[in-house]
């Protein structure tokens, strides 16, 4: 059973991006609700009209394979214990159905805190945005006035130097060097 405080970063570590959307694992959703994954699964068949592909898909065994590297799954092939069937992905929207089908008390509370996340996950998202651009925008400042420092660098660099420093051969009349070349 869940704990009556659903925390926010269990719930925030428990989103993931697959195919480029933001979606939580049927397991996740169960152990959140507080029951056994087959239940959860079992009443969305039973919704299935409820339930379309952008609301919920089946992963892929490379899906699950990649996901295993990342959060602990069991294998899905083992003869003992295991899974048996595909794990399944639920979108936001689908997180938000889940709550007409399972109508439990844990259920509504738990969805809330679910809304809220992906809420606080799409508003990091744009911030995320905003301070990429600024960081972008402060790169190109920086390569001008590295350049700009540059010359005035250069610049210095000749006024100590004085002119004509650096070069092989003195100005003016100098007879004596003209006789030894």
């Amino acid at each position: 059973m869940v704990s009556k405080d659903v925390t926010k970063p269990a719930i925030d570590a428990q989103i993931h991006k697959i195919r480029g959307i933001s979606v939580m694992l049927d397991f996740d959703l169960a152990a959140l609700y507080g029951v056994a994954t087959g239940v959860l699964l079992q009443a969305v068949r039973r919704n299935q009209n409820r339930f379309p592909a952008d609301f919920m898909f089946a992963l892929s065994v490379q899906e699950v394979t990649r996901l295993r590297s990342q959060i602990v799954i069991s294998k899905l092939a083992e003869k003992r214990g295991g899974r048996r069937y595909q794990v399944h992905a639920f979108t936001e929207q689908g997180v938000a159905m889940l709550s007409s089908v399972l109508r439990s008390e844990t259920a509504v509370r738990v969805n809330i805190e679910i809304m809220r996340a992906f809420v606080r996950l799409r508003h990091a998202a744009i911030v995320s945005d905003k301070v990429m651009a600024l960081i972008e925008d402060l790169s190109k400042r920086i390569d001008v006035h590295d350049a700009v420092i540059t010359d005035i660098v250069e610049s210095i660099r000749q006024m100590v130097e004085g002119p004509g420093a650096g070069r092989a051969r003195p100005i003016g009349f100098t007879a004596d060097l003209e006789r030894e070349e």
